[in-house]
């Protein structure tokens, strides 16, 4: 199978691609730096609609279709509103939200031919916000609305699930001022183990579907 995932270079994305190649698939990797190099791979900012659509298609026709995307690109911008640059704070929307709506849009040919499946990644604060996160609640709250209603737009034609994770041991929180930074008791998961919950996601059958899946740490402070 032809996976495509976005943020492919690091954290979720990452342990994805690795764990879609270790399923005996190949993913195609979409990122704003280029990854390993054992992945196949288009450099492109998701929040650029352009870049986008060309990334996806070139990398559909190379490995000759596709019949998974998993959009796992993500950014933050920690702050209070009036604290944070107003387009710091659109960005996040640009690659969170517009960024998935893109890559599934172009997407969208390819996996109606193999009845494929998406997996868009929101947030635990995608259900529950949090203070000085309005632009990731937004963005991630975005996400969650846009899957349930393409869930139900794409119903026996692609499957859709709705990924929901907690904190994860990546390079996400490194840069911010450490009142953002998790604390050493938060208990944050591997992404190698949340990457076995996409795997589960795309290994289903046709016709057979896990709608949402909300993976967190047992301490995770956001859920429920």
């Amino acid at each position: 199978m032809n996976i495509l995932i976005t943020g492919g270079a690091s954290g979720l994305g990452l342990a994805a691609a690795e764990a879609v190649e270790k399923e005996g698939w190949r993913a195609l990797v979409v990122d704003v730096r280029a990854p390993d190099q054992r992945f196949d791979h288009v450099t492109a900012d998701v929040s650029d609609r352009g870049e986008t659509e060309r990334a996806v298609r070139e990398l559909a026709e190379r490995a000759g279709g596709l019949d998974g995307v998993v959009t796992a690109a993500g950014i933050d911008a920690c702050g209070r509103l009036e604290d944070v640059p107003a387009d710091d704070w659109e960005r996040v929307i640009r690659v969170n939200l517009l960024g998935t709506a893109a890559v599934v849009r172009a997407a969208l040919p390819y996996l109606k031919h193999t009845r494929g499946k998406v997996v868009t990644c929101a947030s635990t604060l995608g259900l529950r916000p949090l203070s000085d996160a309005s632009a990731y609640s937004a963005s991630k709250f975005g996400v969650v609305g846009f899957t349930r209603a393409l869930a139900t737009e794409l119903r026996g034609e692609v499957g859709v699930t709705l990924l929901v994770p907690g904190g994860m041991r990546t390079g996400f929180f490194d840069g911010r001022p450490d009142q953002y930074k998790p604390g050493p008791e938060a208990g944050l998961n591997d992404p190698a183990d949340v990457a076995q919950a996409v795997v589960f996601a795309l290994r289903q059958p046709t016709g057979c579907e896990v709608r949402e899946l909300v993976i967190c740490p047992s301490t995770e402070t956001s859920w429920p």
